[in-house]
């Protein structure tokens, strides 16, 4: 059982009197991660590969916080671990070297679902190399993946196919160990954004057995910093564009320039509020992972375990207090008795009100959330909202409480009335 006075106290933002509901778009930042930016900048501040004290500090942080990203999803070894300004960056720099063994013809597949930063770097890939590409839907009505269309797809032999773990507008969590290994059986990497996932439940890219996976640490309590896991034979093998003096070597041949260590440091203490959220209230789950993992890893999976089974109640809370507001519709998994299906991120649109109205409303009082289409272009596009403000989105995290979503139930209700 979570204690929301205790974790909220490892937020400085949270002492504020107002409601953070705007979590999808970037999280506030855990305790943890302030200090090891600051104990960075302080102690450590300098370049890589120094032949002096700072720089070999530096470096130890840096690889302290590889190898806890790489206990935090799973990976074979913290080499695997890539860190660069964002998952866009990352995505775009990872599409132009993957595309390097495209051939004209080639089938890239993506989603309606995603978010456009696991879209535009494949279309764009795409129009380079002369690769076709082939969309897979979602039911609007249920904001479920169509898996009927995604095996359609598949048929066509893709050499790539990009999907989301979780959608950051309609909150819908895929089902990624399955449809990775289809569409390994058809012979594809595959490549999954699990930005707006890593914050609300455990990953395991071994178990998955996708080829990348990406997200960002801002979306889980720490800096801006997008971090990306790439299976090492792929990554040795892929030929990265890189200056002559940079490594030639994985990770370090994929992070171009010099690196935001402070950042990466950050990045590092978002695993460490983790791992003390897992000391502290991850018991309960310990059993769930008997004999599956060890050490810090075991740690980690306790904590997102804990941390997600509570955000249900959060995803319970939001779905039945839209249901009672007049004009209210929601997109996206709407059934409480399948909560398994979404994360605590729930879009709507209100009769009357365009997203911007509302979020506005809710801002004057005290109360953040997002409006607009989030980078979901396909989503909204595909719902037939993009031309009229998009949605209005409410994203809870294992930070917020219950009582602040009912002064959102509130605030709606008097904006209605």
């Amino acid at each position: 059982m979570l204690q929301l006075d205790t974790i909220r106290s490892q937020f400085p933002a949270l002492q504020r009197p107002v409601i953070f509901l705007d979590n999808p778009g970037g999280t506030q930042i855990a305790r943890q991660s302030l200090e090891r930016i600051q104990a960075y900048l302080v102690e450590t501040n300098a370049n890589h590969g120094g032949e002096f004290a700072t720089s070999r500090a530096s470096d130890a942080v840096i690889d302290a916080a590889r190898a806890a990203m790489a206990d935090l999803l799973n990976a074979e070894s913290p080499q695997e671990i890539i860190f660069g300004p964002n998952m866009t960056s990352l995505t775009f720099r990872m599409s132009r070297a993957l595309a390097q063994n495209f051939a004209p013809g080639d089938l890239l597949v993506v989603t309606h679902m995603d978010h456009d930063a696991n879209i535009s770097p494949w279309l764009r890939a795409a129009e380079d190399r002369g690769c076709r590409v082939r969309w897979v839907d979602f039911d609007p009505a249920t904001g479920m993946l169509d898996l009927e269309d995604f095996k359609a797809a598949l048929a066509g032999g893709p050499r790539l196919v990009a999907f989301g773990y979780a959608s950051n507008a309609l909150g819908t969590v895929n089902p990624v160990e399955e449809m990775t290994a289809l569409a390994k059986q058809a012979g594809a990497l595959v490549y999954i954004d699990a930005v707006q996932y890593a914050a609300h439940g455990p990953i395991d890219v071994q178990r998955i057995g996708c080829d990348f996976l990406v997200c960002s640490a801002y979306k889980f309590f720490g800096p801006h910093v997008g971090v990306l896991y790439g299976r090492r034979d792929l990554l040795e093998r892929t030929r990265a564009y890189r200056v002559r003096p940079a490594p030639a070597e994985a990770p370090g041949k994929f992070e171009t320039g010099t690196g935001n260590f402070e950042g990466i440091a950050g990045t590092l203490g978002a695993v460490e509020y983790f791992t003390w959220l897992g000391e502290q209230f991850g018991h309960d789950q310990r059993e769930i992972y008997a004999g599956a993992y060890t050490g810090r890893r075991l740690t980690l999976k306790t904590a997102m375990s804990a941390l997600r089974a509570y955000e249900m109640e959060l995803s319970r809370a939001i779905l039945e207090t839209l249901s009672g507001i007049p004009g209210a519709c929601v997109y996206g998994p709407k059934d409480v008795r399948h909560l398994e299906q979404r994360v605590a991120t729930v879009s709507f649109t209100l009769e009357g009100y365009s997203p911007e109205q509302i979020a506005r409303h809710l801002d004057q009082r005290g109360i953040y959330t997002w409006n607009g289409n989030f980078y979901a272009l396909a989503v909204t596009t595909r719902l037939g909202l993009e031309g009229r403000g998009g949605l209005l989105r409410v994203g809870a995290t294992h930070y917020n409480t219950l009582g602040e979503i009912e002064r959102f139930g509130a605030a709606l209700r008097e904006l209605v009335n």
